[in-house]
């Protein structure tokens, strides 16, 4: 059995476990993860959405992924499969979701926002972005992590984190009530 073969089969486990075990954390967020590489970032946001308390993670644009490095959150974190990005879109639009994506260009930072409940944060492949048009979607909200350097952007799974915590710091979140 190759690497992709035994990643495959490994993450089919732990769909199946996600189906029976997983509960929505309890603050109102989601995040969807628009066409992200199989490696290792997509289990590693699943893991800090678990740590962060998401309601829910969508994986658009992939039929599976490696899920070591989401350490066991797997099953813990509710998590859906979609082929596009429409999909996620109108599913959480219907249901009152604020959308927003990120760009180092965009005029507000994310220490500015003041998240609504049921806010979408949408986050696109590191070499490629995200699979469509911003012109296409108007009504996606655009925010920057704010950085010094001369890096041109941060690992997807480590801006993942940044959103998650600066949306449950702003509700209040005490890891030392919150925690196990």
């Amino acid at each position: 059995m190759n690497k992709h073969q035994h990643m495959q089969k490994s993450f089919e486990r732990q769909r199946l476990l996600n189906k029976v075990m997983s509960k929505p954390g309890p603050f109102p967020y989601v995040l969807i993860l628009d066409h992200l590489k199989v490696d290792f970032n997509i289990g590693k946001i699943i893991r800090s959405a678990e740590a962060f308390g998401a309601q829910a993670v969508d994986v658009v644009g992939t039929i599976y992924f490696d899920p070591m490095p989401a350490k066991g959150c797997m099953k813990r974190v509710p998590w859906t499969m979609r082929q596009t990005f429409i999909e996620s879109y109108q599913n959480y639009q219907s249901q009152g979701f604020t959308f927003y994506a990120f760009d180092s260009e965009a005029p507000l930072s994310l220490h500015e926002v003041r998240f609504p409940d049921k806010s979408a944060f949408i986050l696109g492949h590191e070499a490629f972005g995200l699979s469509f048009r911003k012109e296409d979607y108007p009504q996606i909200n655009w925010v920057k992590i704010p950085q010094c350097g001369l890096v041109e952007s941060l690992n997807v799974s480590v801006a993942a984190s940044i959103v998650m915590y600066e949306f449950t710091r702003s509700r209040g979140f005490n890891p030392q009530e919150e925690s196990l």
